[in-house]
């Protein structure tokens, strides 16, 4: 079932909001607008929320004082005086002032508020720090504005006590308006920011036949290591409780962006939910971290927490240079033990970092007594496909699929998040998979599942209706191969194939290296003498290492050059116009002359020598090693990819680390191997062979390219009868001219 889409928010208030705001333009332009105003749609809420308990809370104040209560016996005491109503929540104000108060003082208005401020209880205080709200209160004081906007946040047109807002109703308000202030700063929103019916699809799909979630009493965790400003956690909630009033959630996120950070909290604390379970910090870890202020947290905040869903934007593209010491540090240290075991994605992209921290919290699978977990994060292209075999991101994407986790991936229409046009996609990954989704992956085409938007916002001009919704939850639900789903083609309704399903062994390859044997011919001419200097071993015989003492060292260079001229002289002995087509051949003649010459040279210059005056050709016999194999000309190399072969069993018996031996996984695949070379290689190279040593696997998922659909070029009698008109039409307006 599709959650709804209803709009709680009062758009007539946000509105009124909104024109408060423009009371700031000239101190502030509209992108800074929310550094002012969503702390003071926070500030304001929690005034009203602790308004009808305000005396009592400064009587209880006195009254524990006197006690001697101290600490956090202090804390829950007066929390219990100020809640009031249903609040569960700890939150307070010891201090005098109240919204109308600070306006009785307008000289004084500056430090009033900063005591006002100061009076909340530690989380909410923790909050208006992460704004960093004192300097904007500098700020407005300087620019003759805080009276002013004060004096507008007390009007019967911002109504933000909970007697007009529920809980609900306020959250959405917040959302609004951070959605609206984000658009002012399209630039970053995209950072903290996914657009509302992403986020609905991704909670749609990853509860779409998720039956424990609709039992009575039953306890859930919703984890967001990129919480940003807490839109998945929010959406994932409400999906639950409006299908299970009854069902026990508990939220849980982190987030590296101290203003993300806040703008999340104040969403919870307002809809008095707890945010405890929100910490402040960087998920993948930072080693030695110089960012100590504000409870900032260097590493993972849920240390061996399991969670039972997890939602995630991570970053496109964002290099993790800052958390790379870190990472490498686990890498290297606790291997599979750790989050990062399969492997290391290159440097300028970490999403997959993201996707790997998720899986290692995960609960057990049910067959192994766990509940297990589901899973839904945004990426862009990059982690389908980049990465050569055995490269980082390959393994990743292998262990991954060979693990049976990869549940599904859909691909979205492009334009639809605020900062970039880029297509986007939503994978799902579980250890809980049903029976008849075991040993499979679901592709499914949304991209031409929406509707354009009547506004663009930045790059946003494509946006996902319910019905869109509703459609792409369905083909998923389906789990149908060749699934069909009528699509908008240039204004044209059409049914195209939307869905199909694989086998997991189908997105993994092996890369073999095959190669062709070397054919050099030999000649002793001037041409190929000269190339001899260019040869490195050659230039050091001449080179001394001998740096302090000047006299032995011009001795060594003498010697060296002495040498040189021998081997340049012996090697001219040679017949000059005789060309040798076989190697063995010209090393007997070599041998021959250097030992009249009196010369016994070392094995790295006879390298030298035949790499001089060596030269590939096709007619020449086959150069071979001292067992008599042929030896491999490196260039001629090429690889081949090749599928696995369709009895394989997963996973593979290979492993993660580069030095790992493919001895067993040869032993598997040979044959197959062998097959596809006789059959599509040596049939145009017939003397190449495969050298299994080098063997690599790979896993890519080319979701594009399985749907994409030939098009077939307009005929050529076709585009003759266009132009013929085309031309006409110009004669004809010519004409007309002249």
């Amino acid at each position: 079932m599709v959650a709804s889409i209803e709009n709680y928010s009062n758009q007539e208030l946000i509105g009124f909001i909104w024109s408060v705001a423009d009371k700031l333009r000239g101190p502030y332009r509209p992108p800074q607008y929310r550094r002012v105003m969503l702390p003071l749609v926070v500030l304001r809420r929690l005034d009203c929320v602790l308004a009808p308990t305000k005396t009592a809370v400064l009587e209880a104040k006195v009254k524990y004082e006197s006690m001697g209560l101290k600490g956090e016996a202090f804390d829950k005491a007066i929390a219990r005086v100020a809640i009031g109503g249903d609040r569960t929540q700890p939150l307070y104000n010891l201090s005098e002032f109240t919204f109308e108060k600070l306006l009785g003082d307008p000289d004084g208005i500056t430090n009033n508020l900063r005591a006002y401020i100061n009076g909340f209880s530690s989380r909410a205080r923790d909050i208006f720090d992460k704004f960093d709200f004192e300097a904007e209160i500098q700020k407005l004081d300087e620019s003759n504005r805080l009276y002013l906007i004060i004096k507008e946040f007390c009007q019967s047109n911002i109504n933000l006590s909970p007697a007009k807002l529920s809980n609900l109703q306020m959250g959405y308000l917040f959302e609004e308006l951070v959605r609206k202030f984000n658009e002012q700063a399209n630039e970053e929103a995209g950072d903290h920011f996914t657009p509302r019916e992403v986020i609905r699809l991704m909670v749609n799909l990853v509860f779409c036949d998720e039956q424990e979630i609709f039992k009575e009493g039953i306890y859930r965790t919703v984890y967001d290591p990129t919480a940003g400003t807490g839109g998945m956690l929010s959406v994932a909630e409400e999906y639950i409780k409006k299908q299970n009033p009854g069902a026990n959630l508990e939220l849980f996120g982190q987030e590296y962006n101290p203003e993300s950070y806040a703008i999340c909290c104040s969403d919870l604390l307002i809809k008095d939910e707890p945010i405890n379970n929100l910490v402040y910090g960087d998920t993948l870890g930072v080693k030695n971290s110089k960012s100590k202020t504000n409870n900032f947290l260097p590493c993972d905040g849920h240390p061996h927490k399991q969670f039972h869903y997890m939602f995630a934007n991570p970053p496109f593209g964002v290099e993790w240079k800052p958390e790379e010491d870190f990472i490498k540090d686990e890498y290297e240290n606790l291997g599979f033990n750790g989050r990062f075991g399969p492997g290391l994605p290159r440097i300028n992209d970490g999403s997959l970092l993201f996707l790997q921290h998720m899986i290692s919290k995960m609960h057990l699978p049910p067959d192994q007594g766990g509940d297990g977990s589901r899973i839904a994060i945004v990426f862009n292209g990059s982690p389908l496909f980049t990465g050569d075999a055995g490269s980082g991101e390959s393994n990743i994407r292998r262990w991954i699929i060979e693990n049976d986790w990869l549940d599904a991936v859909i691909a979205l229409p492009d334009q639809m998040f605020y900062n970039t046009g880029i297509f986007t996609y939503i994978w799902l990954v579980t250890n809980k998979k049903a029976a008849h989704r075991r040993g499979k992956v679901q592709l499914i085409d949304g991209t031409r599942h929406f509707q354009k938007m009547k506004k663009s916002l930045g790059n946003k001009r494509n946006e996902l209706s319910a019905d869109h919704i509703g459609e792409l939850v369905r083909l998923y639900g389906s789990f149908e191969h060749n699934g069909m789903s009528e699509v908008d083609l240039e204004g044209e309704k059409q049914n195209r194939v939307c869905s199909k399903i694989f086998d997991n062994r189908e997105f993994g390859f092996l890369k073999v290296t095959v190669e062709r044997p070397l054919r050099l011919n030999f000649q002793v001419n001037q041409e190929r003498l000269a190339k001899l200097w260019e040869q490195k071993t050659f230039q050091d015989l001449a080179k001394s290492k001998k740096r302090k003492d000047g006299k032995t060292q011009q001795l060594e260079i003498e010697m060296g050059e002495h040498l040189q001229n021998q081997i340049l002289d012996t090697l001219q002995q040679l017949d000059r116009n005789k060309l040798y087509l076989s190697r063995s051949q010209f090393e007997k003649d070599l041998n021959r002359v250097l030992k009249n010459g009196g010369l016994s040279l070392k094995a790295p210059v006879k390298k030298a020598i035949l790499a001089a005056l060596g030269e590939a050709d096709p007619a020449a016999e086959i150069c071979r090693d001292a067992q008599g194999n042929p030896e491999p000309d490196s260039n001629l190399r090429d690889t081949e990819i090749i599928p696995l072969p369709d009895d394989l069993s997963l996973p593979l018996p290979l492993g993660y680390d580069k030095d790992a031996s493919v001895n067993d996984l040869v032993n598997l695949v040979k044959v197959h191997c062998l097959e596809y070379l006789k059959a599509e290689v040596l049939p145009h190279v017939p003397d190449a062979w495969i050298d299994f040593d080098k063997t690599k696997v790979g896993y890519e998922i080319p979701v594009n390219r399985h749907f994409y659909v030939y098009q077939p070029p307009r005929s050529l009698d076709e585009i003759e009868d266009d132009i013929r008109s085309l031309t006409s039409d110009i004669m004809a307006m010519l004409g007309e001219v002249l």
